[in-house]
């Protein structure tokens, strides 16, 4: 499977390892990518932390996404940065892992994650334990190869309509194939809570920038994101509802509620705070 290991996996290596306790990886972006967004980001310091928990219990579970108390966005990424990825454990076991972490590039923090929480589910399920295990060997030796990830398209967005100035809602059509499945996962494909968040939080700013004054030279950006709970996976073909809701609006700066629904099912909630700063040279 070409794109195994490839189109949604970013640790390259992992260079320290304190088993059940910490560790610290790396992953370089590949040059010729779009983008990186903040959130994929996100999504490799989790993946740090899995590996950890996965190897702690020899392979039996691996974990998913479900609850994150904060998450901080610092700065953006660009193509050809080196992502710097560190993780602490706080409890680990065959129910579920407890964690925090935080990206670097460069020295300059990117992005932290605090009081994280995956409960454990069968690895079999997602993908071949033996794979994972060789995959966890190969990246605490000699690493992988870097460059093998190519980019994720962004899912669309279908506006369904702003029912307020403060409101928003949008459906996103999740594919019913993508190489990012290969990765997530290979036996069960399960749509990335990462890009959840990514298409929630794009969706949040657009509402935001009409409500909010932005001073010239500055730009809206994420800046934290707070009680982040999935309730359930979403699956390739499913249609999901989502809805932003400004909750507040203070100079330039504010908060959205968002939600997630499929077939009026609530699947996930999450707070966003949302700032305005000044442009990123590029």
């Amino acid at each position: 499977m070409a794109d195994h290991f490839a189109a949604f996996s970013f640790v390259d290596r992992i260079a320290e390892l304190e088993p059940a306790k910490r560790a610290r990886g790396v992953f370089s972006i590949p040059r010729d990518v779009a983008a990186f967004p903040a959130c994929l980001v996100a999504e490799a310091v989790g993946q740090l932390a899995a590996w950890v928990a996965m190897a702690q219990i020899d392979f039996r579970g691996r974990p998913v996404a479900a609850l994150a108390t904060e998450t901080l966005f610092h700065r953006d990424v660009a193509p050809g940065d080196r992502l710097q990825l560190a993780v602490e454990i706080e409890t680990c076991d065959d129910d579920a892992v407890a964690y925090g972490g935080a990206a670097e590039v460069e020295g300059a923090r990117v992005i932290e994650l605090r009081h994280c929480l995956g409960p454990m589910l069968p690895v079999a399920e997602f993908d071949a334990p033996e794979a994972m295990r060789e995959r966890f060997g190969l990246l605490c030796g000699e690493g992988a190869p870097a460059g093998r990830f190519h980019g994720v398209d962004r899912p669309r967005l279908d506006a369904i309509e702003t029912t307020s100035e403060r409101s928003v809602r949008a459906t996103l059509r999740v594919p019913h194939s993508a190489p990012f499945f290969a990765d997530h996962f290979p036996r069960r494909p399960v749509f990335p809570a990462t890009l959840l968040l990514d298409c929630q939080i794009r969706l949040a700013l657009d509402l935001a920038r009409d409500a909010i004054a932005v001073p010239a030279g500055m730009t809206l950006l994420p800046q934290r994101m707070a009680n982040v709970k999935m309730r359930s996976f979403i699956v390739p073909g499913q249609a999901v509802e989502l809805a932003a809701e400004l909750t507040s609006v203070n100079g330039a700066s504010g908060t959205a509620r968002l939600t997630a629904s499929v077939d009026g099912r609530n699947v996930a909630t999450a707070r966003l705070d949302v700032a305005a700063r000044e442009e990123q040279a590029a």
